[in-house]
């Protein structure tokens, strides 16, 4: 049995940031599913934009510290783009600490 969904959210709102927000990925909404069975731990991940400099990086940064929270387990992460990312996506906490910068 792998990490709960619970689990893989803790690790990544602590640990990936949008650089260009200063938020997390996942108060910033970007990440939409996270399924763990058999090993494996799947995520679908959107950018705030097609065009997001990040695109690049940031999907690797979040495959990289699941890999090593769970190192138990195979990680596999897709970027999606539907549902389109908007800002009604964060979470009352991102929306916090967005306007705090």
């Amino acid at each position: 049995m792998g990490p709960t969904e619970s689990a893989v959210r803790s690790v990544l709102q602590k640990r990936v940031i949008d650089p260009e927000a200063g938020v997390n990925v996942v108060d910033l909404g970007l990440i939409y599913y996270i399924q763990s069975a058999d090993g494996l731990v799947s995520v679908d991940m959107t950018l705030t934009s097609p065009g997001c400099p990040l695109a690049g990086e940031l999907p690797g940064e979040v495959e990289a510290v699941l890999r090593d929270a769970f190192p138990e387990c195979d990680v596999e992460v897709s970027v999606v783009w539907e549902p389109r990312w908007g800002p009604e996506r964060m979470s009352e906490a991102g929306r916090r600490q967005l306007t705090q910068l």
